[in-house]
């Protein structure tokens, strides 16, 4: 049963949805995504005969809801529905829809004790986007954030390397940056308009990252709020709080940016040579073990390319 388009619930997702797109400027992809949940919600609520306004909403209603998911999405998926739920509920309590927040009364699914290897690309914009929404980060250090998350998502660079990068070392107007990597080996590496647009605005907040007494690091491109350079720690800090944040994977690390930068990259076309020297892997036989290709994909390639693949046209 297709919820009604008039309820009152259509109507105050339509206007969360317009302050993500509008006042909070999140990607178009974010903001599909956040509908595409709380619709998901909409319609299983009309189904069962409950609460179709957000006053009305009920805990048991949204545990009913979370217990149908159980089993069919992992536990990281789940996760970010819980955190879309919340950023929606948290919305309409600050604009005087809703009274007590039932989500408070949601617990997380439990996450799997192991790193995680890559993001979804969905994930991974809703991760680049979420230091825009986090209303409890001074603005200066959510400029920060998100230049931090663009380079090592879009660039692929390591953590350490990412700590290491001075001024002198970004090019804004070529959009590369010069890498230190393992063994001192320097490679230029590429990044696109959505990270030379996060390091111009963070960069326009750089010197107010000092104390009185102290001026902000002369040459470290990432600081931390006292002026000093950003540690490796810091990063993964950094990383966590808004992969928690954007995609509900709290165990989210540096090295999960990455992967995903070179899985993404392989499975929409780029060559393992390419891939390989942004990476800054010595041999080809790293860049092999180290990226995630899709069996589905792998077998597309084997049936359009290799003679004995599945043709509908038989073989002479």
């Amino acid at each position: 049963m297709e919820p009604a388009s008039e309820s009152p619930l259509a109507s105050q997702i339509a206007r969360f949805l317009d302050h993500l797109a509008h006042e909070r400027r999140l990607s178009p992809r974010t903001v599909g995504a956040y509908g595409r949940d709380l619709r998901e919600l909409e319609a299983f609520l009309a189904e069962a005969g409950g609460a179709l306004d957000v006053s009305r909403l009920e805990a048991l209603e949204l545990r009913a809801f979370f217990s149908r998911l159980h089993g069919r999405l992992a536990p990281a998926s789940l996760a970010r529905k819980v955190s879309t739920l919340r950023t929606f509920l948290r919305y309409c309590r600050r604009v005087g829809l809703l009274g007590d927040n039932p989500a408070l009364l949601l617990q997380r699914p439990k996450q799997p004790r192991h790193l995680p290897t890559f993001l979804t690309v969905e994930d991974a914009f809703r991760v680049m986007d979420a230091p825009t929404g986090d209303d409890g980060w001074p603005a200066r250090l959510r400029r920060r954030d998100a230049a931090l998350l663009e380079l090592l998502y879009g660039t692929g660079i390591r953590v350490g390397e990412a700590a290491t990068l001075t001024l002198a070392r970004v090019d804004l107007e070529a959009k590369e940056l010069r890498v230190l990597g393992k063994g001192d080996r320097e490679r230029a590496v590429p990044f696109a308009m959505p990270a030379r647009a996060a390091l111009e605005a963070y960069l326009a907040e750089r010197a107010r990252f000092r104390t009185e007494s102290r001026p902000p690091h002369p040459t470290a491109l990432f600081l931390g709020r006292f002026g000093t350079p950003l540690s490796v720690r810091q990063m993964q800090n950094v990383v966590r709080r808004h992969g928690r944040a954007g995609a509900g994977r709290g165990d989210l690390h540096p090295h999960a940016l990455r992967h995903s930068f070179a899985t993404h990259l392989l499975d929409a076309g780029a060559d393992l040579r390419s891939i390989q020297e942004l990476l800054g892997h010595a041999s080809l036989s790293t860049t092999q073990r180290y990226t995630h290709v899709s069996v589905d994909r792998l077998q597309a390639v084997h049936a359009a390319a290799h003679p004995l693949g599945d043709r509908s046209t038989p073989r002479e």
